[in-house]
């Protein structure tokens, strides 16, 4: 058989069609240029979405499956790693944002400048970041409005200024939230609407969203859902010039004698070898990822990995961690029949205070018990089996709910991505080796958190209140960030404000790998806000469009 012929070289070549990556092929195709995408995964359709909570949540339907794409992790550098699913993402066309639920808080204004903030924090390495959140702010409000959120602008008191309300108003309340804002009120907490992915009224030709309780780990069958298969993609291809080309496993990135990226090495479909050449190319893997194909992408120029001169590449990575206090009510919620189960927040605790004694703060919401549908879900308390395991079951499912949150997890220079040097993946090439150690301020932020949740399950009647402490950070959140920070200073950054690798200028990172803290709240409207700000400066050097 006659090899394939060489692709043409096109204007950009985006590795990852998910968040971040549509968000920057939407507006670069807009702007006229000529995108191709690589995206590892599958281009599945909503036909192919349902229900099925087993398949979805216990059987890996839509996450990575874990003989095929492995992970390996550890706590320290003399530990022998395990294999693990650590900090799963779909890897398919849309990414995260097939199977989300959709927290779309913005950051704050201080989530930008910890380290004038909180100041030293022995062991962390925390840093201000380039860009303030005046710099994201507009980006912040062309998201939201071109994607799709409802929510209510004002009612989170600790949000920095908007330029724009919300597209959408907030979704109808739940009981979930409904109980979640009667114990902050009588609490004097602030709560507000949890602005999501979803359309509470027509917007850009798109019908309202249809709330179904099989949201979270669940592909959306009716197509009405915020997510980049459903919009943003669709954006993309209307212009023509976006090149889709799913099952495209980039091995690595070949770079030319000064240093610039010339092509993305793939495996096709068909598993042949294909080499994508572009003027520009586009990271947008998820902070592991990303990391790790740099890795992979050495040469005699790079020989520790592709921009990688600083050994930062893969370092201060941050993960966020999901837990929650969990409440038993005499009365009955019946929260999933109504729906999704995140529609009220609170940000009381979210930013920094002293007399706390620990650093930082995070993002606090109504939750479902687990998954709140009847398989997955259980008590921390209750027997995984059994009579007895049926009887909690019957007795409290519909009286149950959680208060949960999002911890800030402190950057550590030795908290990283390598490469694993003993397990492969299935086209044989080194899986990402983590190495993760929780801070002690992680495991207090943990505790206070959990505490006050506790606190607003009891005001709002709860007659037993379990609290699930963290004693480790596992990636439960598939929230990733850290391993390629922007900053001013090629000595302690890989990239530069505009997310633009100091070591090869045609390379920018959109994913959450930029990101030099995971700050306290869900990075989804963060990362596709500096993509799109990435596009932007990226496709203003070249001003003309063509015609």
């Amino acid at each position: 058989m006659a090899p394939k012929p060489k692709p043409e070289r096109v204007d950009v070549c985006i590795i990852g069609a998910g968040a971040s990556g549509a968000t920057a092929a939407k507006v670069l195709t807009e702007r006229g240029w000529r995108v191709v995408a690589l995206e590892r995964g599958p281009w599945r359709t909503r036909e192919t979405f349902g229900g099925d909570e087993l398949a979805n949540v216990s059987r890996y339907n839509l996450w990575p499956d874990p003989l095929l794409n492995p992970r390996t992790v550890r706590t320290s550098a003399t530990e022998e790693p395990r294999v693990e699913l650590f900090c799963p993402v779909p890897q398919m066309v849309g990414g995260g944002t097939v199977h989300w639920q959709g927290w779309l808080p913005r950051f704050t204004e201080n989530d930008f400048r910890p380290r004038t903030v909180i100041g030293d924090l022995p062991g962390a390495t925390l840093a201000d970041w380039p860009i303030s959140y005046a710099d994201l702010e507009p980006y912040y409000s062309r998201i939201e409005w071109a994607f799709g959120v409802s929510g209510q602008a004002g009612a989170n008191r600790f949000e920095g200024p908007r330029s724009r309300d919300y597209p959408c108003p907030p979704l109808p309340l739940s009981r979930y939230a409904q109980k979640f804002h009667a114990g902050c009120a009588a609490l004097g907490y602030n709560s507000f609407p949890t602005p999501q992915a979803a359309l509470s009224r027509p917007l850009n030709g798109r019908r309202p969203t249809v709330i179904s309780a099989f949201a979270q780990q669940h592909g959306d069958p009716t197509g009405t859902r915020s997510s980049a298969l459903n919009v943003f993609v669709p954006d993309a291809l209307a212009t023509g010039r976006y090149d889709l080309r799913p099952d495209s496993y980039v091995r690595e990135l070949t770079v030319d004698e000064r240093g610039r990226v010339r092509g993305a090495v793939y495996e096709d479909a068909d598993g042949d070898p294909v080499e994508q050449e572009a003027d520009v190319f586009v990271l947008a893997c998820g902070a592991i990822e990303t990391a790790r194909l740099l890795l992979l992408s050495r040469s005699g120029r790079f020989p520790n990995g592709l921009a990688n001169g600083s050994d930062l590449v893969g370092r201060n990575v941050t993960f966020h961690e999901y837990s929650a206090a969990v409440g038993l009510f005499e009365d009955p919620i019946y929260a999933w029949a109504g729906g999704g189960y995140i529609s009220a927040s609170s940000f009381q605790f979210y930013e920094h205070d002293d007399s706390r004694g620990f650093a930082g703060g995070g993002h606090m919401a109504c939750a479902g018990v687990g998954i709140p549908l009847p398989i997955n879900w259980g008590l921390p308390d209750r027997p995984l089996w059994g009579a007895e395991a049926k009887r909690i079951d019957r007795e409290y499912f519909n009286h149950s709910m959680a208060a949960a949150m999002v911890v800030h997890d402190m950057p550590q220079l030795d908290n990283r991505v390598e490469l694993d040097e003993k397990v492969t993946d299935a086209w044989g090439l080194p899986v990402a080796r983590i190495t993760l150690r929780p801070h002690p301020n992680d495991l207090a932020m943990g505790r206070y958190l959990i505490d006050r949740n506790a606190e607003i399950l009891e005001a709002a009647g709860a007659k037993k209140v379990y609290r699930v402490y963290i004693d480790r950070i596992t990636g439960n959140c598939s929230h990733q960030h850290g391993t390629t920070r922007m900053g001013t200073d090629p000595e302690t950054s890989v990239l530069n404000p505009w997310c633009q690798a100091h070591e090869s200028d045609n390379l920018f990172v959109v994913d959450g790998g930029p990101f030099p803290t995971g700050t306290g709240a869900n990075p989804t409207l963060s990362i596709m806000a500096n993509a799109w700000r990435i596009a932007e400066h990226i496709a203003n050097g070249r001003r003309e469009v063509p015609t």
